[in-house]
């Protein structure tokens, strides 16, 4: 065996998944649209401007737990005041990020362990910290994941660093049509076995901007170009980082002959001969 590519649930080579921040009114609207597609997004929220009632520009945690939470979208981490890491001392940054933390799992009654920077995130440094220290102090409060920004592509990779994950692109990118398309065309079995690693089609953006441009067609336009494809695992973002640490879980004989799954998943993955499944627990020979 020379080859071992990893496969979403069910066997799949390709997942989506959106992220959308702020935590606004427009939020209801692009949730209903995209569970019309069956694809799930992340909610990056700041807890200090969660509406206490309904009506206004931002959501009211009633509605977070019952229109998004309970339809199985995510709520993240945007900072209690929404402000950059990079940009912020490390005992404000700090701060910022665990009391959103605490705060909306005190309200939402769920665990979070997801981010997305805020502003510009660790894209630039000038409040006297620094990546590793934002990196540090994230995992010491829990989180661990953080979306950043500075690198939209067509790669379609899984991210190398957790924290600093990088979207394939904003819904307003020039290229996101193309790049869906091209995405949805992928044959993953199909390539070169060197090749046939898993892909990932990550969105982000504000849905205040379908308003704001009036081009609400526009994320219809991409929720059809990516929605209910047989070959596509529809996912938040903490269910894409779950499952994959969980493959990265699985043991090895020392001569690669054998594998064990010590995680309560099961994990799917494929060799250059065939694809398997691996229950929970289960140790194969390969």
């Amino acid at each position: 065996m020379s080859y071992f590519h990893m496969r979403f649930p069910g066997g799949k080579t390709k997942a989506v998944t959106f992220s959308y921040d702020d935590g606004v009114a427009q939020d209801l609207r692009l949730a209903a649209l995209t569970e019309r597609y069956g694809i799930k997004c992340t909610f990056n929220i700041n807890s200090a401007f969660v509406a206490e009632t309904p009506g206004g520009g931002k959501l009211t945690y009633a509605q977070i737990k019952e229109q998004l939470l309970a339809k199985g979208h995510e709520a993240a981490i945007h900072g209690e005041y929404h402000l950059a890491p990079g940009s912020s001392r490390t005992l404000v940054g700090l701060r910022d990020a665990l009391n959103c933390r605490l705060q909306l799992e005190q309200n939402l009654g769920v665990i979070i362990r997801g981010m997305a920077y805020p502003n510009s995130g660790v894209t630039r440094f000038t409040g006297g910290s620094d990546y590793e220290t934002v990196r540090r102090y994230l995992q010491d409060i829990g989180v661990v994941y953080a979306r950043s920004l500075g690198g939209d592509n067509n790669g379609f990779l899984l991210p190398e660093d957790w924290y600093r994950w990088i979207p394939t692109a904003h819904h307003d990118n020039p290229h996101v049509l193309d790049w869906a398309r091209e995405f949805v065309d992928l044959r993953v079995d199909e390539a070169y076995i060197d090749n046939r690693y898993p892909r990932l089609f990550y969105l982000w953006g504000h849905s205040y901007e379908f308003d704001v441009h009036d081009n609400w067609d526009h994320i219809e336009e991409l929720c059809g170009l990516l929605g209910g494809k047989e070959d596509v695992w529809y996912a938040t973002n903490m269910e894409i980082w779950e499952y994959t640490n969980a493959f990265r879980s699985l043991v090895f004989s020392a001569d690669g002959t054998r594998v064990y799954n010590p995680t309560l998943r099961e994990l799917c993955f494929e060799t250059e001969t065939q694809p398997y499944q691996l229950r929970p627990g289960e140790i194969i020979s390969l």
